[in-house]
């Protein structure tokens, strides 16, 4: 077999790559090695492996455009965006016969995610297509903030994650992306515009192959993901002007901004000539306003609206207890203690990987208010783990990795 040279780019290489069938193209790996995941669309051939412990995902492009990516991707995650973590690039990949073979890009597989025609293929509640275009306008929102450009928006470059009962977006194509310092309003119209155009031809397809309701006005769907993002986009950038007797006015505006998961860390005011009248203008916009506090007060690392409901019950679990005028770290401290980590461990280790912890306990959540509504009482926390094990969770897919394909229908389409 000709000597094969091969040259990885990483930022912690890993010796166990160099155990992969490099001088076979991607399409022809064994089922063996790979990880049987679930599928959704693209240009490139994309193979999900197990190594070291971990699932990664492994996609066949040209070498420039493998390394563009994986620079966009490293970029991408000092900025906290929602995105996949580039793993490396592979080059000088040659078959048996000496012909060259494409270059790989490698990132890790997001856990407990699933590309948008996997939840589709699930028994969803009917506004599942309009909560993924909020979560991707989100998204959008997020990267345009921080100078990203994306160049090919659509539901197959996102990855979703329940986020309580919403969904969280993760980019996971960074192909045609851009990074600048700032966008122009023309480079974020474009970008918007391509995505509406992109979710309606996928929804669309998703309608032709009965996965939605052929009555579901799709075009309706991609003009929300426009009114959402602009919606978004104007309450963090417009100025807001109020009488100067309203000062009470420049808190309530931080707090709808905090509502949307924004965090607010400068704000200019300045009046007019008479002093009557006082304009207010956010300056350094932050999001994850609610994953950030709960972070800080228990160590938990969950999506935003996760840790909103997770914050709402350390707050209940602070009024039952009697305790709104202790420290709310020691009471945090509690809650995790007491309430949060005996919920989750209560559930057995098998069905427990189903869901991610905060989701769990989120369902349980629901599912104790459900059980009260039902039994008209106060449904003590032990019996509803009891019921959302026995009767709930057995009939949840498992998302932390959705297997059951065959493994040589594993390519993950991104």
């Amino acid at each position: 077999m000709p000597k094969q040279t091969l040259q990885i780019t990483a930022a912690k290489p890993d010796p166990a790559l160099l155990t992969l069938p490099w001088d076979i193209p991607l399409e022809e790996w064994p089922p063996d090695i790979l990880a049987a995941l679930p599928r959704g669309i693209s240009r490139h051939v994309v193979r999900f492996v197990k190594l070291s412990g971990q699932v990664l995902a492994v996609k066949e492009i040209g070498e420039t455009v493998a390394f563009s990516e994986y620079e966009l991707l490293r970029q991408l995650q000092r900025t906290d965006v929602p995105s996949v973590e580039p793993v490396g690039v592979i080059t000088g990949r040659k078959d048996k016969n000496g012909e060259r073979l494409e270059a790989v890009l490698i990132t890790k597989h997001l856990q407990f995610s699933l590309p948008y025609r996997s939840l589709f293929s699930q028994a969803l509640q009917p506004d599942t297509a309009t909560r993924l275009i909020d979560a991707l306008a989100v998204l959008m929102v997020r990267l345009h903030l921080i100078g990203f450009y994306w160049g090919d928006v659509s539901l197959s470059n996102t990855l979703f994650r329940r986020d309580a009962e919403t969904f969280a977006a993760w980019l996971v194509d960074a192909e045609t992306g851009q990074l600048h310092p700032k966008l122009t309003p023309g480079q974020r119209n474009y970008d918007i515009d391509l995505a509406r155009t992109n979710i309606i031809g996928e929804l669309m397809d998703l309608q032709a192959g009965e996965m939605i309701d052929e009555d579901e006005d799709v075009i309706a769907i991609g003009d929300a993901l426009m009114s959402r993002y602009n919606e978004l986009w104007s309450a963090l950038h417009d100025q807001e002007e109020f009488d100067a007797d309203e000062p009470w006015r420049v808190a309530q505006h931080i707090e709808y901004l905090n509502a949307l998961g924004f965090d607010v860390d400068e704000i200019e005011m300045t009046t007019d000539i008479d002093g009557t009248t006082i304009v207010i203008q956010p300056k350094v916009v932050d999001a994850g306003h609610h994953a950030r506090r709960l972070m800080h007060l228990t160590g938990l690392d969950v999506q935003e609206n996760q840790a909103r409901r997770l914050l709402n019950d350390l707050e209940h679990y602070r009024a039952i207890t009697e305790r709104q005028n202790d420290e709310i770290e020691f009471v945090a401290h509690d809650w995790l203690a007491e309430v949060f980590e005996p919920t989750i461990q209560a559930v057995p280790r098998a069905l427990r990987k189903k869901l991610e912890p905060a989701q769990l306990f989120h369902e349980i959540l629901d599912h104790r208010w459900f059980l009260s509504e039902q039994q008209n009482r106060n449904v003590p926390m032990p019996e509803v783990v009891d019921s959302y094990v026995k009767n709930v969770l057995p009939e949840r897919p498992d998302e932390m990795a959705v297997l059951g394909l065959d493994p040589e229908d594993a390519s993950l389409q991104d």
